[in-house]
Protein backbone atom coordinates (compact mmCIF):
# COMPACT_ATOMS: atom_id res chain seq x y z
CA UNK A 1 0.00 0.00 0.00
CA UNK A 2 1.03 3.46 -0.61
CA UNK A 3 0.41 4.69 3.25
CA UNK A 4 3.46 1.94 4.20
CA UNK A 5 5.64 3.56 1.80
CA UNK A 6 4.92 7.12 3.22
CA UNK A 7 5.28 5.74 6.72
CA UNK A 8 8.79 4.60 5.65
CA UNK A 9 9.53 7.77 3.59
CA UNK A 10 8.42 9.51 6.63
CA UNK A 11 10.82 7.45 9.21
CA UNK A 12 13.56 8.12 6.60
CA UNK A 13 12.51 11.35 6.35
CA UNK A 14 12.55 12.60 10.10
CA UNK A 15 15.82 10.29 10.53
CA UNK A 16 17.69 12.27 8.03
CA UNK A 17 16.35 15.57 9.42
CA UNK A 18 17.90 14.48 12.94
CA UNK A 19 21.06 13.58 11.77
CA UNK A 20 21.49 16.62 9.54
CA UNK A 21 20.32 18.66 12.21
CA UNK A 22 22.96 17.05 15.08
CA UNK A 23 25.92 17.23 12.54
CA UNK A 24 24.88 21.22 12.00
CA UNK A 25 25.15 21.72 16.20
CA UNK A 26 28.13 19.75 16.36
CA UNK A 27 29.71 21.93 13.34
CA UNK A 28 28.25 24.95 15.05
CA UNK A 29 29.72 24.64 18.28
CA UNK A 30 33.17 24.21 16.64
CA UNK A 31 32.34 27.52 15.05
CA UNK A 32 31.69 29.19 17.93
CA UNK A 33 34.62 27.86 20.06
CA UNK A 34 36.50 29.06 16.86
CA UNK A 35 35.43 32.19 16.92
CA UNK A 36 36.27 32.68 20.73
CA UNK A 37 39.97 31.64 20.05
CA UNK A 38 39.70 34.18 17.45
CA UNK A 39 38.98 36.88 19.58
CA UNK A 40 40.64 36.18 22.40
CA UNK A 41 43.87 36.01 19.90
CA UNK A 42 42.85 39.85 18.89
CA UNK A 43 42.06 40.86 22.27
CA UNK A 44 45.52 39.58 23.34
CA UNK A 45 47.50 41.22 20.06
CA UNK A 46 45.80 44.44 20.99
CA UNK A 47 47.51 44.56 24.07
CA UNK A 48 50.96 43.47 22.95
CA UNK A 49 50.52 46.27 20.27
CA UNK A 50 49.22 48.70 23.04
CA UNK A 51 52.42 48.46 24.76
CA UNK A 52 54.77 48.86 21.61
CA UNK A 53 52.60 51.64 20.19
CA UNK A 54 53.11 53.64 23.67
CA UNK A 55 56.77 53.91 23.15
CA UNK A 56 55.72 56.19 19.79
CA UNK A 57 58.13 54.40 17.84
CA UNK A 58 57.48 52.76 14.35
CA UNK A 59 58.86 48.32 15.38
CA UNK A 60 58.95 45.07 13.88
CA UNK A 61 57.44 44.45 17.15
CA UNK A 62 54.26 46.52 16.37
CA UNK A 63 54.00 45.21 12.90
CA UNK A 64 54.24 41.60 14.55
CA UNK A 65 51.60 42.13 16.86
CA UNK A 66 49.59 43.70 13.95
CA UNK A 67 50.20 40.79 11.66
CA UNK A 68 48.69 38.43 14.56
CA UNK A 69 45.70 40.18 14.75
CA UNK A 70 45.18 40.72 11.37
CA UNK A 71 44.99 36.74 10.87
CA UNK A 72 43.22 35.78 13.91
CA UNK A 73 40.24 38.60 12.80
CA UNK A 74 40.98 37.07 9.18
CA UNK A 75 39.86 33.42 10.63
CA UNK A 76 36.92 35.49 12.93
CA UNK A 77 35.61 36.45 9.66
CA UNK A 78 35.95 32.87 7.95
CA UNK A 79 34.58 31.27 11.10
CA UNK A 80 31.28 33.67 11.01
CA UNK A 81 31.21 33.00 7.48
CA UNK A 82 30.85 29.36 8.22
CA UNK A 83 27.94 30.01 10.19
CA UNK A 84 25.66 31.85 8.50
CA UNK A 85 26.57 29.38 5.33
CA UNK A 86 25.12 26.67 7.65
CA UNK A 87 22.10 28.38 8.91
CA UNK A 88 20.87 28.72 5.19
CA UNK A 89 21.38 25.09 4.32
CA UNK A 90 19.88 24.61 7.48
CA UNK A 91 16.76 26.47 6.72
CA UNK A 92 16.76 25.31 3.18
CA UNK A 93 16.88 21.80 4.06
CA UNK A 94 13.54 21.96 6.62
CA UNK A 95 11.75 23.85 4.21
CA UNK A 96 12.32 21.16 1.65
CA UNK A 97 11.30 18.35 4.19
CA UNK A 98 8.47 20.30 5.61
CA UNK A 99 7.30 20.62 1.81
CA UNK A 100 7.54 17.05 0.98
CA UNK A 101 5.92 16.01 4.37
CA UNK A 102 2.99 18.41 3.46
CA UNK A 103 3.07 16.73 -0.39
CA UNK A 104 2.56 12.98 1.28
CA UNK A 105 -0.32 14.10 3.68
CA UNK A 106 -2.07 16.10 0.65
CA UNK A 107 -1.49 12.71 -1.70
CA UNK A 108 -2.34 10.19 0.92
CA UNK A 109 -5.69 12.09 2.27
CA UNK A 110 -6.73 11.95 -1.85
CA UNK A 111 -5.60 8.51 -1.87
CA UNK A 112 -8.63 8.31 1.45
CA UNK A 113 -10.82 10.02 -0.63
CA UNK A 114 -10.18 7.69 -3.32
CA UNK A 115 -10.64 4.31 -1.43
CA UNK A 116 -13.87 5.36 0.12
CA UNK A 117 -15.43 6.33 -3.14
CA UNK A 118 -13.97 3.29 -4.47
CA UNK A 119 -15.62 1.28 -1.55
CA UNK A 120 -18.93 3.60 -2.31
CA UNK A 121 -19.18 2.64 -6.13
CA UNK A 122 -18.52 -1.29 -5.25
CA UNK A 123 -21.41 -0.85 -2.91
CA UNK A 124 -23.70 0.51 -5.64
CA UNK A 125 -24.08 3.53 -3.04
CA UNK A 126 -25.30 1.12 -0.01
CA UNK A 127 -24.71 2.46 3.43
CA UNK A 128 -21.94 0.50 5.54
CA UNK A 129 -24.76 -1.56 7.46
CA UNK A 130 -26.03 -2.72 3.97
CA UNK A 131 -22.86 -3.32 2.87
CA UNK A 132 -22.40 -5.44 5.89
CA UNK A 133 -25.56 -7.35 6.14
CA UNK A 134 -25.68 -8.07 1.92
CA UNK A 135 -22.65 -10.47 2.94
CA UNK A 136 -23.56 -13.82 2.02
CA UNK A 137 -22.64 -15.47 5.71
CA UNK A 138 -21.99 -14.41 8.92
CA UNK A 139 -18.36 -14.73 8.74
CA UNK A 140 -18.04 -12.43 5.33
CA UNK A 141 -19.98 -10.45 7.47
CA UNK A 142 -17.37 -10.36 9.85
CA UNK A 143 -14.28 -10.34 7.79
CA UNK A 144 -15.92 -7.23 5.92
CA UNK A 145 -16.53 -5.36 9.22
CA UNK A 146 -12.99 -5.97 10.35
CA UNK A 147 -11.99 -4.72 7.13
CA UNK A 148 -13.53 -1.75 7.68
CA UNK A 149 -12.10 -0.88 10.96
CA UNK A 150 -8.80 -2.04 10.03
CA UNK A 151 -8.84 0.76 6.87
CA UNK A 152 -10.57 3.07 8.67
CA UNK A 153 -7.66 2.68 11.68
CA UNK A 154 -4.94 2.66 8.94
CA UNK A 155 -5.83 5.31 7.46
CA UNK A 156 -6.42 7.49 10.74
CA UNK A 157 -2.94 6.40 12.15
CA UNK A 158 -1.27 7.27 8.71
CA UNK A 159 -2.74 11.01 8.78
CA UNK A 160 -1.85 11.52 12.55
CA UNK A 161 1.41 10.22 12.05
CA UNK A 162 1.94 12.71 9.06
CA UNK A 163 0.50 15.66 10.57
CA UNK A 164 2.56 14.83 14.03
CA UNK A 165 6.26 15.03 11.89
CA UNK A 166 4.87 17.63 10.33
CA UNK A 167 4.46 19.53 13.26
CA UNK A 168 7.59 18.79 14.34
CA UNK A 169 9.25 19.98 11.85
CA UNK A 170 7.21 23.33 11.62
CA UNK A 171 8.28 23.70 14.84
CA UNK A 172 11.78 22.97 14.24
CA UNK A 173 11.56 25.21 11.24
CA UNK A 174 10.15 28.10 13.45
CA UNK A 175 13.44 27.38 15.74
CA UNK A 176 15.33 27.89 12.56
CA UNK A 177 13.63 30.94 11.46
CA UNK A 178 14.23 32.76 14.67
CA UNK A 179 17.81 32.00 14.27
CA UNK A 180 17.26 34.18 11.17
CA UNK A 181 17.50 37.02 13.68
CA UNK A 182 21.38 35.80 15.00
CA UNK A 183 22.19 35.04 11.35
CA UNK A 184 21.48 38.68 10.60
CA UNK A 185 23.50 39.48 13.99
CA UNK A 186 26.43 37.60 12.65
CA UNK A 187 26.12 39.38 9.04
CA UNK A 188 26.29 42.88 10.85
CA UNK A 189 29.10 41.31 13.28
CA UNK A 190 31.10 40.03 9.93
CA UNK A 191 31.07 43.75 8.05
CA UNK A 192 32.55 45.20 11.19
CA UNK A 193 34.96 42.84 11.47
CA UNK A 194 35.87 43.00 7.86
CA UNK A 195 35.73 47.49 8.42
CA UNK A 196 38.26 46.31 11.12
CA UNK A 197 40.46 44.33 9.07
CA UNK A 198 40.43 47.11 6.15
CA UNK A 199 41.77 49.31 9.09
CA UNK A 200 44.26 47.17 10.35
CA UNK A 201 45.82 46.24 6.55
CA UNK A 202 45.85 49.88 6.06
CA UNK A 203 47.83 50.73 8.79
CA UNK A 204 49.92 47.56 8.35
CA UNK A 205 51.10 49.49 4.64
CA UNK A 206 51.55 52.15 6.76
CA UNK A 207 53.88 50.52 9.10
CA UNK A 208 55.83 48.56 6.19
CA UNK A 209 55.90 51.89 4.73
CA UNK A 210 57.17 53.41 7.64
CA UNK A 211 59.88 50.87 8.44
CA UNK A 212 61.25 50.56 4.78
CA UNK A 213 62.39 54.22 5.19
CA UNK A 214 64.83 53.01 8.32
CA UNK A 215 66.36 49.90 6.19
CA UNK A 216 70.12 50.81 7.24
CA UNK A 217 69.14 50.35 10.86
CA UNK A 218 67.44 47.55 10.04
CA UNK A 219 69.47 45.34 8.60
CA UNK A 220 72.24 46.30 10.96
CA UNK A 221 69.40 44.75 13.63
CA UNK A 222 69.74 41.24 11.49
CA UNK A 223 73.58 41.72 11.56
CA UNK A 224 73.43 41.65 15.27
CA UNK A 225 71.29 39.31 14.98
CA UNK A 226 73.40 36.99 13.27
CA UNK A 227 76.50 37.67 15.81
CA UNK A 228 74.13 36.60 18.68
CA UNK A 229 72.87 33.82 17.13
CA UNK A 230 76.54 32.49 16.79
CA UNK A 231 77.50 32.83 20.41
CA UNK A 232 74.39 31.66 21.65
CA UNK A 233 74.83 28.25 19.11
CA UNK A 234 78.42 28.25 20.61
CA UNK A 235 77.25 27.95 24.03
CA UNK A 236 75.04 25.52 23.23
CA UNK A 237 77.12 23.29 21.37
CA UNK A 238 79.63 23.16 24.03
CA UNK A 239 77.15 22.66 26.69
CA UNK A 240 75.69 19.63 24.42
CA UNK A 241 79.44 18.29 24.24
CA UNK A 242 79.61 18.40 28.24
CA UNK A 243 76.45 16.50 28.12
CA UNK A 244 77.47 14.10 26.48
CA UNK A 245 80.73 13.07 28.22
CA UNK A 246 78.44 13.31 31.26
CA UNK A 247 76.63 10.65 29.89
CA UNK A 248 79.50 8.44 28.58
CA UNK A 249 80.14 7.67 31.89
CA UNK A 250 77.06 7.85 33.50
CA UNK A 251 75.85 4.64 35.78
CA UNK A 252 73.17 2.07 34.73
CA UNK A 253 70.37 3.99 36.90
CA UNK A 254 71.37 7.08 35.76
CA UNK A 255 70.86 5.96 32.13
CA UNK A 256 67.44 4.23 32.56
CA UNK A 257 66.49 7.52 34.30
CA UNK A 258 67.44 9.22 30.85
CA UNK A 259 65.96 6.85 28.70
CA UNK A 260 62.85 7.35 30.73
CA UNK A 261 62.76 11.20 31.03
CA UNK A 262 63.64 11.12 27.11
CA UNK A 263 60.59 8.63 26.48
CA UNK A 264 58.13 10.50 28.39
CA UNK A 265 59.28 14.45 26.82
CA UNK A 266 58.64 12.58 23.25
CA UNK A 267 55.25 11.59 24.52
CA UNK A 268 54.28 15.28 24.85
CA UNK A 269 55.20 16.10 21.27
CA UNK A 270 52.45 18.41 20.55
CA UNK A 271 51.36 19.22 23.40
CA UNK A 272 54.02 20.77 25.55
CA UNK A 273 53.16 23.87 27.90
CA UNK A 274 53.76 27.43 26.89
CA UNK A 275 56.73 29.26 27.86
CA UNK A 276 54.60 32.43 28.60
CA UNK A 277 51.06 32.39 29.83
CA UNK A 278 50.01 34.36 26.97
CA UNK A 279 51.36 35.77 23.59
CA UNK A 280 52.13 34.59 19.87
CA UNK A 281 54.75 33.82 17.74
CA UNK A 282 55.94 35.88 16.35
CA UNK A 283 58.79 34.49 14.09
CA UNK A 284 59.05 31.07 12.75
CA UNK A 285 61.74 28.51 12.88
CA UNK A 286 64.50 28.29 10.00
CA UNK A 287 64.78 30.59 6.97
CA UNK A 288 61.85 33.03 6.86
CA UNK A 289 61.96 36.23 4.78
CA UNK A 290 62.71 39.47 6.47
CA UNK A 291 58.73 41.09 7.25
CA UNK A 292 60.27 44.12 5.89
CA UNK A 293 63.61 44.30 3.74
CA UNK A 294 62.97 42.54 0.62
CA UNK A 295 65.56 39.85 -0.55
CA UNK A 296 66.62 39.39 2.67
CA UNK A 297 66.16 36.18 4.71
CA UNK A 298 66.55 35.45 8.40
CA UNK A 299 67.10 32.38 9.95
CA UNK A 300 65.96 31.28 13.61
CA UNK A 301 67.01 28.54 15.51
CA UNK A 302 64.22 28.13 17.34
CA UNK A 303 60.31 30.44 17.70
CA UNK A 304 59.77 33.94 19.14
CA UNK A 305 56.93 34.78 21.00
CA UNK A 306 55.96 37.99 21.71
CA UNK A 307 54.19 38.27 24.80
CA UNK A 308 53.16 40.96 27.69
CA UNK A 309 55.67 43.17 29.37
CA UNK A 310 56.80 41.51 32.92
CA UNK A 311 55.05 37.94 31.59
CA UNK A 312 57.14 35.02 33.66
CA UNK A 313 59.15 32.32 31.47
CA UNK A 314 57.90 28.48 32.52
CA UNK A 315 59.29 25.30 32.20
CA UNK A 316 58.14 23.38 29.38
CA UNK A 317 58.74 20.19 30.85
CA UNK A 318 60.49 18.66 34.33
CA UNK A 319 64.15 18.38 33.37
CA UNK A 320 67.29 19.44 35.04
CA UNK A 321 68.74 23.46 34.58
CA UNK A 322 72.31 22.91 32.62
CA UNK A 323 73.12 26.08 31.49
CA UNK A 324 72.50 29.87 33.02
CA UNK A 325 74.37 32.42 31.27
CA UNK A 326 74.27 36.38 29.64
CA UNK A 327 74.72 36.70 25.85
CA UNK A 328 74.96 40.43 24.08
CA UNK A 329 72.07 40.15 22.22
CA UNK A 330 69.87 37.08 23.49
CA UNK A 331 70.37 39.06 27.35
CA UNK A 332 69.99 35.89 29.97
CA UNK A 333 69.43 32.58 28.75
CA UNK A 334 68.23 29.40 30.69
CA UNK A 335 68.98 25.94 29.22
CA UNK A 336 67.02 22.42 30.42
CA UNK A 337 67.72 18.88 29.85
CA UNK A 338 65.02 16.50 29.62
CA UNK A 339 67.02 13.29 28.91
CA UNK A 340 68.20 13.99 25.53
CA UNK A 341 66.22 16.28 24.65
CA UNK A 342 67.24 20.54 25.86
CA UNK A 343 65.31 23.70 26.02
CA UNK A 344 66.25 26.60 25.21
CA UNK A 345 64.56 30.14 26.89
CA UNK A 346 67.00 33.08 25.62
CA UNK A 347 65.99 37.36 26.34
CA UNK A 348 65.01 36.96 29.97
CA UNK A 349 65.24 39.81 31.89
CA UNK A 350 65.99 37.67 35.38
CA UNK A 351 66.28 33.93 36.27
CA UNK A 352 65.16 32.32 39.05
CA UNK A 353 67.00 29.25 38.65
CA UNK A 354 70.35 27.68 39.38
CA UNK A 355 72.42 25.68 37.50
CA UNK A 356 71.69 21.86 38.67
CA UNK A 357 68.07 22.61 39.74
CA UNK A 358 65.38 19.84 38.84
CA UNK A 359 62.26 21.74 37.52
CA UNK A 360 59.03 20.66 36.88
CA UNK A 361 56.79 21.73 33.86
CA UNK A 362 55.43 25.47 34.69
CA UNK A 363 57.92 26.43 37.23
CA UNK A 364 58.95 29.92 36.93
CA UNK A 365 62.42 30.55 35.63
CA UNK A 366 62.21 34.27 34.65
CA UNK A 367 60.90 37.00 33.44
CA UNK A 368 60.66 38.16 29.74
CA UNK A 369 63.06 41.00 28.65
CA UNK A 370 61.20 43.97 27.35
CA UNK A 371 63.71 45.50 24.97
CA UNK A 372 63.78 49.69 24.79
CA UNK A 373 60.93 49.99 22.00
CA UNK A 374 58.58 48.25 24.45
CA UNK A 375 59.21 44.72 22.96
CA UNK A 376 58.58 41.88 25.13
CA UNK A 377 59.80 38.45 23.25
CA UNK A 378 61.49 35.46 24.47
CA UNK A 379 63.43 33.08 21.83
CA UNK A 380 62.50 29.28 22.48
CA UNK A 381 64.83 26.45 21.20
CA UNK A 382 64.08 23.12 21.05
CA UNK A 383 67.28 20.29 20.60
CA UNK A 384 67.71 16.37 20.04
CA UNK A 385 71.16 15.99 20.73
CA UNK A 386 73.04 18.49 17.99
CA UNK A 387 69.48 18.74 16.36
CA UNK A 388 67.71 22.06 15.96
CA UNK A 389 63.85 20.83 15.84
CA UNK A 390 60.97 23.49 15.50
CA UNK A 391 59.43 24.22 18.53
CA UNK A 392 55.77 24.41 16.59
CA UNK A 393 55.51 20.74 16.31
CA UNK A 394 56.14 20.35 20.50
CA UNK A 395 53.55 23.11 22.25
CA UNK A 396 50.40 22.54 22.07
CA UNK A 397 48.03 23.98 19.82
CA UNK A 398 47.29 27.80 21.47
Amino acid sequence: MKGNNLNFSLFVIFLSCLVFTGFCQQTKNQLEQEKKENLRKIAEAERILNETADEKKVTLGQLQALNQQINARESLIRSIGSEIRILDNEISDLKTVASSLQNDLKDLKEEYAEQIYSSYKANRGNSKLMFLFSASSFNQLLQRLKYLEQYADARRLQAEQIEVVTKELNEQRSKVETKRVQQQTLLNQQVRESRKLARSKKKQSELVAQLTKKERQLRKEVEARKTANRRLNTLIAKTIEDEARKSSVASTAEAASTAELTRLFESKKNNLTWPVGSGFIASKFGKQPHPVLKRITIINDGVGIQTEKGSSVKAVFDGEVTLIGTIQGKNNIVVIRHGNYLTVYARLKTINVKKGQRVRANDIIGEVYTDRDGISEIEFQVYKGTTKLNPENWLAYK
